[in-house]
């Protein structure tokens, strides 16, 4: 039965973020974000211009999933700050106390369950006044970020000892400013992605030397950083052309961000050489990837106090088959993942699952970055509309997952410190709004009160929370 145990104090969590459940877009003086406006402007940005101006209604129903968690029987929460509803415009010129009051609520309400909260400052939703100076595109941004960082810090930091500054930067980078796909829909190929990421990184590293500084020794938390990856395979593993388009797809999407605040403050070699030799080919006189200065370099090395990883999925790689026109991420990176048809998919296309390439990413983390403490920050597995409640399937998915981290943990030796599953609602689920199903609870989008019901694998999860451990058959 010991082998079925996690280790003692292990953090048991679920994960939402502001925007995908608060609703109360324009409500008790919030500011309008990026996804208002992305949304607002119809087009089929969004799966049946689905917006999350209502979504689970958590700003007013924010008890309602205290229960939920209390269902669950969490240790902890993760959860994200709407930028926009504590800072109207994203700055603290004007700090709206409804906004501060509502996530007092939220924290002191956790705490007084004995749940941990770890909260995510910035996941996806910049103030929409911040973009419409550059946002992410502009170096002023780091700066502002690292205001709104101290605000939140010294509002919050009583309480809170677990912080998230950016989540997922490598989405927000490349569907974002080079994609287009998710707001602001900046359409910017070939450079949007890696001017938007290296102001990202810059952000986040003032963002821990203010909490360093100013916050650390008095309040006692931890800052990091939240990073998704999938895991690679090269496609025929005797073929040294998908071996290197293995370690492209892996350099150019979790080391891009990891390597510079894990290793050396600076971006993977491999993404160095691919793109200064794709801009000169291209007749540009420096490459499109920005350059650290030393001194930069040595401000962002080290500015993690944890590894968070939210993982989802893998794919097998190969070479590009056909290399886009023009200047891009995807023609910079070479490579292109590809799923195996024996892998199960979970509700969503891109998703299939993969359990065992879990353990495999969590013991290449150990290995090239220095072995540090690590969460898995969101992994879960979707369920398309309508749902099923009895979803006895995607909990075995679960239990596969469990498993296989409980191996990397007892096995592979990594130090895994907790898990929280994406997500604890159904929700607005980005451009697939609510057609896609990542909740433990059930949200019903169709009644005015947004009841939750929990699925089979909430009130199975409950159980491994319960026991710290998976329940042997």
């Amino acid at each position: 039965m010991d082998e079925l145990k996690f280790p003692e104090s292990f953090a048991w969590g679920a994960a939402t973020a502001a925007y995908q459940i608060e609703g109360g877009w324009d409500t008790d003086g919030k500011g309008l974000n990026v996804w208002d406006t992305f949304t607002h402007q119809g087009g089929d940005r969004v799966l049946k211009n689905h917006t999350g101006d209502v979504a689970c209604g958590s700003y007013t129903l924010w008890e309602e999933d205290l229960k939920c968690i209390k269902q669950l029987g969490l240790t902890h929460y993760r959860f994200s700050l709407s930028w926009s509803r504590l800072l109207p415009d994203g700055t603290t010129g004007f700090i709206n106390q409804k906004g501060v009051e509502y996530y007092n609520k939220l924290i002191d309400s956790l705490l007084a369950m004995n749940v941990t909260p770890l909260v995510t400052l910035y996941h996806f939703d910049m103030p929409q006044a911040l973009e419409d100076q550059g946002g992410w595109s502009s170096e002023k941004t780091a700066d502002v970020f690292e205001q709104y960082a101290k605000f939140c810090f010294s509002t919050f930091g009583d309480r809170v000892k677990l912080w998230i500054t950016v989540n997922e930067p490598a989405m927000v980078a490349k569907l974002g400013y080079e994609q287009a796909i998710f707001a602001p829909g900046k359409k910017e190929t070939g450079f949007g992605a890696y001017r938007s990421a290296h102001n990202m990184i810059k952000a986040h590293a003032k963002a821990w030397h203010m909490y360093n500084t100013f916050f650390k020794e008095k309040q006692k938390g931890l800052v990091s950083i939240a990073l998704d990856s999938d895991w690679a395979e090269p496609l025929d593993p005797n073929s040294d052309g998908d071996k290197e388009a293995c370690d492209r797809y892996q350099q150019f999407r979790l080391n891009w961000f990891a390597n510079p605040i894990f290793i050396d403050g600076d971006y993977p070699a491999v993404m160095k050489s691919e793109i200064s030799r794709n801009s000169k080919e291209e007749g540009l006189m420096t490459s499109r990837l920005p350059e650290f200065t030393d001194e930069e370099k040595k401000i962002i090395k080290g500015t993690a106090d944890f590894f968070c990883l939210n993982y989802y999925t893998s794919r097998n790689v190969r070479p590009l088959s056909t290399k886009p026109s023009g200047p891009s991420y995807n023609s910079d990176t070479g490579a292109e993942g590809i799923k195996d048809p024996n892998w199960p998919e979970a509700g969503v296309e891109w998703l299939a699952v993969v359990p065992w390439g879990l353990r495999k990413l969590l013991a290449y983390i150990k290995n090239t970055f220095g072995d540090p403490d690590i969460y898995i920050t969101e992994n879960g597995f979707a369920q398309s509309d309508p749902p099923v409640l009895q979803d006895v399937q995607r909990w075995g998915y679960f239990e596969e997952t469990l498993t296989e981290v409980l191996k990397a943990i007892k096995q592979d030796g990594v130090k895994l410190k907790g898990y929280f599953v994406w997500s604890l609602l159904d929700n607005f689920e980005w451009n697939s709004g609510y057609n896609v199903r990542f909740g433990l609870f059930h949200v019903d989008f169709n009644q005015p009160n947004l009841p939750r019901t929990p699925y089979y694998s909430a009130i199975e999860y409950a159980k491994v929370v319960k026991e710290n451990g998976l329940i042997s058959k």
